[in-house]
């Protein structure tokens, strides 16, 4: 594919990104590689996501301790319980969407914000009241509709300017690229944080999305490298430092969030490998 038909490859041989892109394969391949992954993949899966909702929630305003959101049972009783069963959901969910997202990306976004919101049911964490559920739930935003996303507080790109730039990141994902999983699941997470189409819960709604891309691509099949615990990680500072390079549209911006990005995935493989080892001790 050229550059004008494949813009994500382009991204590719900007400075920093393929020293990101090997160091992210030779993470996840090691962490594949723990003797514990051959019989216990299924625990190191469930443990990655629980830790993985926990972080995407510590982002958007709810850091809560790994223990407490295991411990809790209801999710809607205030503001940061409601960031945190919508997390789980999302995390839960995403692994069912794969076989949709090559097809139909905006499905996919739509079904993320109604399970964020807790409009339809996905596993046992129940969503209470939540006041954003409404008529704008599932669907991106029209001209003059507000947006609640605590974290980000750059300047809303209108509806229009939504809807063309939706549209063209859906087709980028239909069409395929030869782009390594990374620098696709980069721009796929800014590009929603940019835009935030929907009323609520974006930024839980584009690191879902990321987590998609990652398991979809074959890069992390098994879930085990949660991104989402290294976005955390990082810190909130730095992840939005990352973001406005990703909104600044320079190589040099565009870099420096797809390196965050690979950083975070590194952080998450060090996560699980973290939980490997207590496994195999028998500490977990």
């Amino acid at each position: 594919m050229s550059s004008a038909s494949d813009p994500l490859a382009a991204l590719t041989s900007l400075p920093g990104v393929p020293d990101a892109v090997d160091s992210v394969r030779k993470a996840v391949d090691r962490v594949y590689g723990h003797r514990v992954m051959r019989r216990r993949a299924g625990e190191i899966t469930s443990e990655a996501a629980l830790r993985a909702a926990r972080g995407s929630a510590a982002l958007s305003g709810a850091d809560w301790a790994l223990e407490e959101v295991r411990r809790r049972s209801d999710f809607g009783s205030e503001e940061q319980a409601r960031t945190v069963g919508a997390a789980l959901r999302l995390t839960a969910e995403a692994g069912q969407l794969l076989s949709i997202w090559r097809q139909s990306p905006m499905r996919v976004l739509a079904r993320l914000h109604l399970v964020a919101v807790g409009q339809v049911k996905a596993g046992p964490q129940g969503s209470g009241t939540d006041p954003h559920a409404g008529d704008t739930v599932g669907r991106p935003r029209l001209a003059g509709e507000p947006v609640d996303e605590p974290l980000v507080t750059l300047a809303l790109p209108d509806a229009q300017e939504v809807a063309g730039r939706l549209e063209g990141l859906s087709g980028l994902i239909i069409g395929g690229s030869s782009a390594p999983a990374l620098v696709t699941a980069a721009v796929v997470h800014g590009e929603l944080l940019a835009l935030r189409p929907f009323a609520s819960y974006n930024g839980l709604v584009a690191r879902a999305a990321e987590r998609i891309v990652l398991i979809n691509s074959g890069l992390d099949p098994k879930a085990i490298c949660p991104a989402e615990v290294g976005h955390a990680e990082q810190g909130s500072a730095a992840y939005l430092a990352a973001f406005e390079g990703y909104v600044s549209g320079t190589a040099e911006g565009m870099a420096a969030w797809i390196a965050h990005c690979g950083r975070a995935v590194e952080l998450g493989v060090r996560e699980s490998t973290a939980v490997c080892e207590a496994l195999q001790r028998g500490a977990a």
